[in-house]
């Protein structure tokens, strides 16, 4: 077909695991001198008991097109990197074929062709080179490169001199702007501060407006949510899934959920703190019992059992809610000032209420944070407690879709008519 531009056939990849350097060494020699010798026979394959197959990839099949932006996800050892490092022709693999129809251009470690003892100019020239780019092409495009990495200070410095964040800075604005017809991007943006990462993902969505293809690894499900137009899950070497973002997204982020996320926390025992933390965190509805299958149309309980410590400074309890992709949806502090008094003065019990109708369906979580203010945080539990928000009827099923957005707007909000500033009039000349 036409328009499509990689397609991968039964792809696999295998390493062998262990204690293999001696002996294959070895055997490497006896086949050498049996060869030189005329004698016949081969050497029998080396073993050990330390040696083992390990399978990155195992028969991965799937066809991409021009112009398509897919996310691959999965864990970590899911064989993410090792699929991107065989389209980018860094790896060979074990069995299967993967066609790719253009130039690529790739992004896969920090400073990924980079030469250490030349400089960030040169660097341009030689990665640009690598590409199949021409001197001229390079030429005309090398200011717009050192602009959108921000090194303009350090582009004549060695690069074995740069900082992770600035190897990362002009390796992705070389790969992105000598406009490859396929840009391949691991998870290295993660080095970057949160103002270029913002500018990748800009310059990736712009890449992807001009018809060329994306193949983009991250563990940010936010970002992968915006920017790719198809998503591949990838579980310990098998393709567990492809298809729509949010269908395959919504099959990643639930099992990893079932695997890690529970209603309720409780403190390890073997974990003996001192300082303030919190020993019980639980959701509930109107029963006393944990619950992390909520009704949308009943007010539900954050119940939390506190150990305050023997600080006499001012606590705050802040509490985050997120989304399923963990985008933070609004923050709620309290402040813990005055510590209770009494045989168990070092504890404290806090019941929060959430009222009815404020969610739509989906899946959330909370962040629990117990910290000074602006200073030392204490604890920082992350998707701690985790639930659902169920449809309750089919009146309310209807708006029950990621369309309408996520919060509901209460109908006491909308009885009061909206109040508009008077404008200011135009002083006379």
């Amino acid at each position: 077909m036409s328009d499509m531009v990689i397609r991968v056939d039964e792809l696999s990849k295998r390493y062998r695991l262990g204690a293999i350097g001696r002996q294959s060494f070895t055997d490497a020699l006896r086949r050498r001198f049996l060869r030189q010798t005329g004698a016949s026979g081969e050497p029998k394959e080396a073993t050990s008991h330390s040696s083992q197959e390990f399978w990155a990839l195992q028969k991965i099949s799937f066809e991409l097109k021009a112009g398509e932006v897919l996310g691959v996800i999965g864990g970590n050892g899911a064989g993410k990197s090792t699929l991107l490092k065989i389209l980018s022709r860094i790896t060979e693999p074990s069995s299967g074929r993967a066609l790719i129809r253009g130039r690529v251009g790739s992004l896969l470690e920090v400073g990924t062709g980079f030469h250490p003892e030349l400089t960030g100019r040169d660097n341009i020239f030689m990665s640009g080179t690598i590409l199949g780019m021409r001197r001229k092409e390079i030429k005309d495009r090398f200011d717009e490169i050192v602009a959108f990495s921000g090194i303009e200070a350090f582009i004549d410095t060695p690069v074995k001199r740069y900082s992770s964040g600035m190897y990362v800075r002009l390796a992705f604005a070389v790969a992105a702007h000598l406009e490859p017809e396929i840009l391949i991007v691991d998870e290295v943006l993660a080095v970057g501060d949160a103002e270029f990462q913002k500018r990748c993902l800009g310059k990736m969505e712009d890449v992807a407006s001009h018809g060329r293809t994306v193949l983009f690894v991250s563990h940010n499900m936010a970002a992968v949510s915006r920017l790719c137009s198809s998503c591949l899950y990838l579980k310990e070497g098998q393709l567990r899934m492809m298809g729509g973002v949010e269908a395959t997204l919504h099959s990643y982020l639930s099992e990893q959920r079932s695997q890690t996320e529970q209603a309720r926390y409780v403190h390890p025992e073997e974990q003996d703190e001192q300082g303030p933390h919190v020993l019980q965190a639980w959701l509930r509805n109107d029963t006393e019992s944990p619950a992390a299958n909520l009704n949308s149309q009943q007010p539900f309980y954050l119940d939390l059992l506190l150990h305050t410590g023997e600080t006499n400074v001012s606590l705050v309890l802040s509490i985050l809610l997120k989304d399923e992709l963990d985008r933070r949806l609004s923050t709620k502090e309290y402040r813990c000032i005055e510590l209770p008094v009494g045989e168990h003065s070092q504890q404290r019990a806090v019941s929060l209420k959430f009222p009815p109708d404020l969610l739509f369906k989906g899946n959330f979580s909370f962040d629990i944070v117990l910290h000074i203010p602006n200073q030392q945080i204490f604890q920082h539990l992350k998707r701690c407690c985790s639930f659902e928000i169920l449809e309750f009827s089919e009146q309310s099923a209807a708006y029950n879709n990621r369309d309408v957005g996520i919060f509901q707007i209460h109908p006491e909000a909308l009885e009061q008519p909206p109040c508009f500033r008077p404008s200011v009039e135009k002083p006379s000349e």
